[in-house]
């Protein structure tokens, strides 16, 4: 689990990267301005973008069809790396919709709200997580009440 949101902050970084300009996003500012707004599209497109760029190399490897290696071991192997690479895909799959879902809330004046309690999330957890829903203080009581009756 923790590699694969290792995984995804890397890929979050590299799309940091990629942006252009020197614009970041300061609380000295009026909060969710259109600079602000624009800011986080550009992140979010471009984060989708390295996703799905990274998603075609794998699917160019499947389509090149599956290796047959004549040890039992390094087939097991082998296996086990595509079964990886696989589920790391379906992770990312439900990523973009995550984010598909963040610029519709751009587009209609929603985001960096928390949807539960409509405070501002904050540009820092926005910018950690460009994604995020709610406030730090909601995930941890929604976390919490998750857990609770998980527990029973």
């Amino acid at each position: 689990m923790a590699s694969m949101i290792a995984d995804e902050i890397d890929v979050l970084a590299k799309a940091r990267r990629a942006m252009p300009g020197d614009y970041v996003p300061t609380e000295d500012e009026t909060y969710m301005n259109e600079a602000q707004k624009d800011y986080f599209r550009r992140l979010l497109l471009e984060w989708k973008r390295s996703i799905l760029s990274a998603s075609a190399g794998t699917l160019a490897s499947l389509q090149d069809g599956p290796l047959r290696e004549p040890d039992l071991n390094d087939r097991a192997s082998s296996e086990t790396d595509w079964g990886i690479e696989l589920r790391t895909r379906d992770r990312q799959r439900k990523l973009i919709a995550k984010i598909d879902s963040a610029l519709r809330r751009i587009d209609e004046g929603e985001y960096g709200f928390c949807e539960v309690t409509g405070e501002p999330i904050g540009l820092g957890r926005l910018i950690a997580r460009p994604i995020a829903t709610m406030t730090v203080e909601a995930q941890q009581a929604h976390e919490k009440r998750e857990k609770v009756s998980r527990d029973m």
